[in-house]
C-alpha cells in the first residue's frame, strides 16, 4: 500500500541514460517519504495506493534546488538601484553609508524574529516555483552574534515552512567597519570564534567566502577552510566574480562542494573543477543585474565535464531575484546553457553543490521531492519568462 502513486506522467528523472533521464508514460509512488517506484507504467508493480493522481501526461521532475542564497537579511537596496540608475557610482553611493555595510546595518539591528518575519516572504515566493531545498547564507552580520542570529533564522524558516534548508556559514563575506583595515585580524575572529561557535550549536552545514579583491585574499581564505576542514565542515566558495584570484582553484585543491560565479574563470581551469568534483555553481541573476560582461567558460566547463548548477543568488544588493524558473532562462540566454544542462543546474547538480545524495533526482529510496508540471516538454521550463506552471509540489517531511 503506497501513500501516493501518480499514474501518466512524463518522468523527468534526471537520471539514467536518456536525454532529461526520460521516461513517457511512467508512474511515480511514495511510501513514507521516499520514492518506492518510478519508470514505465507497463513496469510498475501490482499494489494499491492510498492516493493516486492521473497526471494525464503533464511533467514531473525532482523538487528543484536552489543552492546558493543569501535569503535571510534586513532591509532592502532598492534606493542604491535607483541612485545607479540616476548616475551615482558605487563609490558615491558607499561613502554615503550604502553596498553591503548598509545591509550588515540593518542586519545587525533586526531580531532573529524580525528576519525570520522578512525571508519568509521571499521564501514562500520559491515555493510557489516548485522549490524543495534551499540553502541560506550568513554573511550580513559579521559579529559572532549577528552570524549566528542569522544562521538560527535560517534553520527556523525550515520549520516555519515544509522545504529542506542547508545552512552556510558566510562570515568571511566582507570587513566589518570595526575591523577597518585590520582583515587578517577579522580572519583570525572568523576562525577562532565565529566558525567554532556555529559548530558547536549545530548551525551550519558548510563555510563559505568571498575570494576577490573586494573581500578576502585566497590565503585568507585558506586560512579559513584549513579552519573548517579541523571542524569537519564542507566548503564552497564565492569565486572569480569581478577578477580571477585563483579562488576556484583554491577551492577545488580544497575539495569544495562548489566555486560560485565563475565569470572570470580561465578556461585552462574548468578541468580541476573536474577533477574534483566540484560544481560550478553559475549565477544569472547578478550577472543581469550588476550588467556584467564577461560571459563564465561554459564550453570549458561542460567540455572538462565539471557540473554546473544554477541559482538565484536571492541577496539585496546584486541579485534581488527569487525565481528558480528565471534562472534557468537567463541561463540559457546569457551563458547559452541547453535547457537539459538548466534543469540539471537546479536539480541533480544542485544537489551535488550541497553534498546531497538523496535528492535531484527520482529514483527509488531517493527523497520523494517531487515537482509537478503543467507542460509536456522539460524544455519549456527554461522556455517561460514569467511563467510559473507548477501544478503542485510533493515534499517529503
Amino acid at each position: 500500500m503506497w501513500d501516493r502513486l501518480f499514474t501518466n506522467v512524463t518522468l523527468a528523472s534526471m537520471a539514467g541514460p536518456q536525454a532529461y533521464g526520460l521516461v513517457e508514460e511512467a508512474a511515480v509512488a511514495v511510501q513514507d517519504g521516499l520514492i518506492a517506484y518510478a519508470g514505465p507504467m507497463a513496469g510498475l508493480p501490482g499494489g494499491a495506493a492510498r492516493e493516486t493522481t492521473d497526471a494525464k501526461g503533464a511533467l514531473m521532475t525532482p523538487g528543484l534546488i536552489d543552492c546558493h542564497t543569501h535569503l535571510v537579511y534586513a532591509g532592502n537596496r532598492a534606493g542604491e538601484f535607483e541612485a545607479r540608475l540616476l548616475g551615482k557610482s558605487y563609490e558615491e553611493i558607499a561613502k554615503a553609508g550604502g553596498g553591503i555595510l548598509s545591509t550588515v546595518k540593518a542586519t545587525r539591528d533586526a531580531s532573529e524574529d524580525a528576519l525570520v518575519e522578512a525571508s519568509l516572504p521571499r521564501l514562500d515566493a520559491m515555493i510557489g516555483e516548485g522549490l524543495t531545498t534551499v540553502e541560506i547564507k550568513s554573511g550580513y552580520g559579521l559579529t559572532l552574534e549577528d552570524e549566528l542570529k542569522m544562521l538560527r533564522a535560517a534553520r527556523r524558516l525550515g520549520t516555519e515552512r515544509p522545504v529542506h534548508v542547508k545552512t552556510t556559514l558566510l562570515a568571511a563575506h566582507a570587513l566589518p567597519p570595526e575591523f577597518k583595515d585590520r582583515s587578517d585580524d577579522y580572519i583570525a575572529h572568523v576562525c577562532d570564534a565565529i566558525m567554532p561557535a556555529a559548530k558547536e550549536e549545530g548551525l551550519a552545514d558548510a563555510v563559505d567566502g568571498f575570494c576577490e579583491g573586494v573581500g578576502f585574499s585566497p590565503a585568507q581564505i585558506d586560512r579559513v577552510f584549513e579552519k573548517a576542514g579541523e571542524l569537519g565542515l564542507p566548503v564552497k566558495l564565492h569565486a572569480e566574480q569581478l577578477s580571477d584570484l585563483g579562488g576556484a582553484v583554491l577551492a577545488a585543491r580544497r575539495g569544495a562542494h562548489s566555486a560560485d560565479h565563475l565569470e572570470y574563470l580561465k578556461p585552462e581551469d574548468a578541468g580541476k573543477l573536474a577533477e574534483a568534483g566540484t560544481v560550478a555553481v553559475l549565477l544569472p541573476g547578478a550577472f543581469y543585474f550588476l550588467r556584467e560582461t564577461k560571459l563564465p567558460p561554459v564550453a570549458a566547463l561542460r567540455q572538462a565535464g565539471a557540473p554546473i548548477a544554477l541559482a538565484t543568488d536571492c541577496n539585496p544588493g546584486t541579485s534581488p531575484m527569487t525565481s528558480l524558473l528565471l534562472a534557468m532562462n537567463m541561463g540559457c540566454t546569457f551563458f547559452r546553457l541547453t535547457p537539459e544542462e538548466a534543469l540539471a543546474g537546479v536539480t541533480c547538480n544542485a544537489a551535488k553543490a550541497l553534498g546531497l545524495d538523496d535528492a535531484g533526482v527520482i529514483e527509488t529510496g531517493k527523497r520523494a521531492d517531487l515537482s509537478l508540471w503543467r507542460a509536456r516538454r522539460p524544455a519549456e521550463l527554461a522556455y517561460g519568462i514569467g511563467v510559473n506552471p507548477l501544478i503542485e509540489r510533493i515534499f517529503a517531511s
